[in-house]
């Protein structure tokens, strides 16, 4: 589990610059996380969507890199093919728990059905004790939101923390107002160094988007391979080097790489945003 030492939080990272564009020679792969990056977060996971306009955007850069696209969520494959239409994009979720390739191969974990009751029941005692918390069954995973009830979260957190001993082979990931159990050993940095290993991403430039605690991962991993770290959003410390403030800005600066991925440097181009 990540999280920020006391040394980090006493002074305020310096704005980060807004990403560039691809160079000429530069290969890029490209690693987007969904809730907070490609979309706005909602009060519940369930009542976001994709327009067409997003969608048909991830399917361009897909042909346009080669395949070398990657969508990297919290959220269950399940739950991705239903948001974008079982698309032909790698898609990692769980924060790296499920993997499918771009030859449609799948790997993940496999937790039985015993040990996934137990872990959604003593969540649901957690979600009925504190109003405004709710559950979300992940299958192997589960999920405790506070969005409509932010004040709850410190006290969901102590919740949880008492919870993991008996959970032995479970850990807590936090993420913006929401606190997950998941097996332990992976994480979405992991899964973008187990795809940049094989087809089509192996010697490309890792490009990866993301803004909660649990993209940190990837942030690594892109630093560690010399590539792009983006986060979205405000939230500090963060390993990014470079930042859009929101959402909507993610989907222009996409826009703007597309555009010179097929027709060179845009001659007007600034940033979307700004740093944010």
């Amino acid at each position: 589990m990540l999280s920020p030492s006391p040394a980090s939080t006493m002074f305020a990272q310096p704005p980060l610059p807004a990403p560039p564009l691809p160079g000429a020679e530069e290969r890029w792969a490209l690693f987007l996380d969904v809730d907070g990056t490609l979309l706005d977060f909602a009060d519940h996971p369930d009542q976001v969507s994709v327009d067409t306009h997003l969608r048909n955007l991830l399917d361009e850069l897909y042909i346009t890199l080669d395949g070398a696209l990657a969508v990297v969520s919290g959220r269950s494959l399940d739950d991705l093919d239903d948001l974008f239409g079982s698309p032909s994009w790698a898609l990692v979720g769980l924060h790296g728990l499920e993997l499918r390739g771009t030859d449609g191969r799948y790997r993940g974990v496999h937790i039985g059905a015993t040990r996934r009751s137990l872990v959604r029941d003593m969540a649901s005692t957690v979600a009925a004790g504190l109003p405004g918390v709710t559950l979300e069954d992940k299958g192997m995973a589960v999920a405790l939101h506070c969005r409509t009830a932010p004040g709850q979260f410190n006290a969901l957190r102590e919740r949880v923390e008492i919870l993991l001993p008996r959970l032995p082979g479970y850990e807590m990931q936090q993420g913006n107002l929401v606190i997950e159990l998941k097996p332990e050993g992976m994480d979405k940095g992991k899964a973008v160094a187990s795809l940049l290993s094989g087809w089509p991403f192996n010697g490309r430039l890792p490009v990866y988007v993301g803004d909660d605690l649990t993209d940190e991962h990837g942030f690594a991993t892109a630093n560690l391979e010399s590539g792009l770290s983006v986060r979205v959003g405000l939230r500090e410390p963060s390993l990014a080097r470079f930042s859009l403030p929101e959402p909507a800005a993610t989907r222009v600066w996409l826009s703007r790489v597309l555009h010179t991925l097929k027709h060179g440097t845009l001659s007007h181009a600034h940033s979307p945003g700004g740093s944010a």
